[in-house]
């Protein structure tokens, strides 16, 4: 039984992406939550800086915190400036939030971001996952799907 597709988000800047997520982790839901940031904070995701490739959500206390999400210090910053590595409270519906700590505590799930990115109307959002990780032999079926596919293309291309 193959998985369901995640559902798409509106996009306009995609500033950071885990691509190592998708590989690590089978990804069961996804949600779009907002960041409580500083000013100096979105001026430097604005410039396209940051990096979650090895951050991930904690609920804590009835509310989400990302943690390890790396958004260096804004260059004109001053004294006003952040601390790159701080935890930052992610903002979602409480619904939402216990949903998330039900599945992290009972079924062992993790909280993955996939993305963080300016939506239409130029909010930071993360994206993020409620995600199984894989086992050895699971990475190993991902590669050679994946080189089976690469192998198919190349084979199409050149017959075609």
């Amino acid at each position: 039984m193959s998985r369901p597709k995640p559902i798409q988000f509106e996009k306009t800047k995609i500033v950071a992406e885990n691509r190592r997520a998708k590989f690590e982790y089978f990804i069961e839901q996804v949600f779009e939550a907002g960041i409580a940031l500083t000013g100096t904070e979105v001026k430097s995701l604005r410039f396209g800086e940051g990096s979650i490739a090895e951050a991930y959500a904690e609920v804590k206390n009835e509310q989400v915190f990302l943690v390890n999400a790396n958004i260096p210090e804004f260059s004109h910053g001053n004294r006003f400036n952040h601390e790159p590595k701080r935890p930052r409270k992610l903002l979602l519906h409480e619904r939402e939030i216990h949903k998330m700590h039900g599945a992290v505590a009972r079924e062992g799930m993790t909280l993955v971001p996939l993305s963080v990115y300016f939506n239409s109307k130029g909010r930071a959002k993360v994206e993020l996952a409620l995600a199984k990780g894989k086992k050895a032999h699971d990475k190993r079926d991902t590669i050679k799907e994946r080189d089976w596919k690469r192998e198919q293309g190349r084979l199409l291309r050149d017959r075609g």
